[in-house]
């Protein structure tokens, strides 16, 4: 009999990393995954790039980070990083327990905040790993396709099932004057399943 997972594939990715993290336990990890390491001297130190997701991911540890009042080459190179990558992450590595990481953490989203750089704070290479190929295989085809049309799917039944769409509609209804009758909007559809309603029937 098979057990539940056979005959699922697992997922499998290329990620360009860079030649400062070759020895790194976290590119043990991702080969043991099966994934297609292909190192770059050309990305920057400490960086992940997934390019079938267009996805990026630089590793940084707060001990490489100044004190919140002193600048450092640090945010230099994640400033650069921001600039060439639209779907960047900070990966923040970090136990978080103290005073000092919690201003790291803090001084970092000041430091960039409005820009695309989203901040992922992770405790050990587990959580690194699990993280990127998370963030990773969901912003992949054909796996975004899928998960758009879900969100799609749950929104529109939340809408249609929604206590004040209903409330919305039957104040149309019971309207003094109302610019139709019956139970169809200006487009013929049922008021009932057409979430248009509320902005093509009120003009």
């Amino acid at each position: 009999m098979a057990t539940c997972g056979e005959g699922t594939p697992q997922w499998k990715t290329t990620i360009i990393v860079s030649t400062s993290l070759q020895s790194h336990e976290i590119i043990r990890m991702l080969n043991a995954q099966q994934h297609r390491i292909r190192f770059s001297d050309s990305v920057h130190p400490g960086a992940f790039i997934f390019p079938l997701s267009g996805t990026a991911f630089l590793m940084v540890d707060p001990q490489d980070l100044p004190e919140p009042s002193e600048e450092s080459g640090v945010f230099e190179r994640i400033k650069k990083f921001v600039q060439v990558h639209r779907n960047c992450f900070l990966l923040l590595h970090s136990p978080f327990k103290g005073k000092k990481e919690l201003e790291t953490l803090t001084v970092i989203q000041n430091r960039f905040f409005g820009s695309n750089l989203r901040i992922l704070p992770v405790q050990n290479t587990d959580e690194i790993v699990k993280g990127m190929l998370t963030i990773a295989k969901a912003t992949s085809k054909p796996h975004v396709d899928s998960i758009r049309d879900r969100i799609s799917l749950a929104r529109a039944h939340i809408i249609e099932s929604s206590p004040v769409w209903e409330m919305l509609r039957d104040m149309l209804q019971n309207s003094a004057d109302p610019p139709f009758s019956g139970n169809l909007c200006r487009r013929g559809r049922s008021r009932k399943v057409c979430i248009r309603c509320v902005s093509c029937c009120a003009l």
